[in-house]
């Protein structure tokens, strides 16, 4: 009697001991797949995360650091959402250009020279987001315009070899041959999200390189800092970029 009682109760318990070992065994299955679809960032979805960063954005100001080819510009950045841009250059010293959302003004120091160009409606964006690729606006076009893809995978990696800071790379691929640049690779930094640099190779094989330091944001910019008055000695070149009817 004894022993089938026994013989029962340990197969009254093994079967509980399957049965929770097997629950177990799915529990910490199921655990693990979810933390793993959760940590499995693509790199469409972390670009959308920065679009989204900039989204909450108002305004910011930045040192900018711009090198063309083998030309390096530095100025003083200042951005209004959604397409209001400044840029006062110290290198070359009072360079300025001035982005209003209407009109792209740049000025020229060494010609005396102040180049206006209308931007019509239709190109009111094209021009925003050619002017500051680093806002919500301008990150929206790039999303449309190009397939993002990891540099090196999600995980930070040295802005360069000579820099120890550390940023998310991704790798822009134009989607049509009627964007400008070939490529673009934004660095990202991966605890503010804020562009850090952005480096474009044009269709003309040239290298643009955009660097973006001491970041403040929503600092309360005044969209009178937008409005420019040229100097009363510098000579006026309007459309230099193209009619306003093209």
């Amino acid at each position: 009697m004894y022993f089938d009682i026994a013989i029962s109760y340990y197969i009254f318990m093994g079967s509980i001991y399957k049965r929770g070992l097997l629950a177990l065994i799915f529990f910490f299955g199921v655990s693990f797949f979810a933390s793993f679809s959760q940590e499995i960032v693509t790199a469409d979805k972390y670009l959308e995360r920065v679009s989204e960063r900039y989204g909450n954005i108002r305004d910011y100001e930045a040192q900018v650091n711009i090198r063309s080819g083998s030309t390096d510009m530095i100025g003083n950045l200042s951005f209004l959402d959604p397409f209001f841009l400044r840029i006062d250059f110290t290198k070359p010293a009072e360079q300025v250009l001035v982005f209003n959302g209407q009109l792209l003004t740049v000025y020229l120091p060494d010609l005396r020279a102040v180049l206006n160009q209308p931007v019509a409606s239709t190109r009111r964006t094209t021009g925003a987001a050619g002017a500051s690729m680093a806002s919500a606006q301008g990150l929206q076009l790039l999303r449309r315009g190009y397939v993002p893809t990891f540099v090196s995978g999600p995980e930070p990696v040295p802005l360069d070899e000579r820099e120890r800071e550390t940023v998310v790379k991704l790798r822009l691929t134009r989607r049509l041959a009627s964007e400008g640049y070939r490529e673009i690779i934004l660095s990202i930094n991966p605890e503010t999200l804020l562009i850090r640099r952005i480096e474009g190779r044009t269709i003309a094989d040239v290298l643009v390189r955009f660097d973006f330091l001491n970041v403040r944001t929503n600092v309360g910019i005044p969209e009178l800092r937008f409005a420019y008055d040229s100097p009363a000695s510098a000579n006026l070149y309007n459309n230099f970029l193209f009619r306003e009817t093209d």
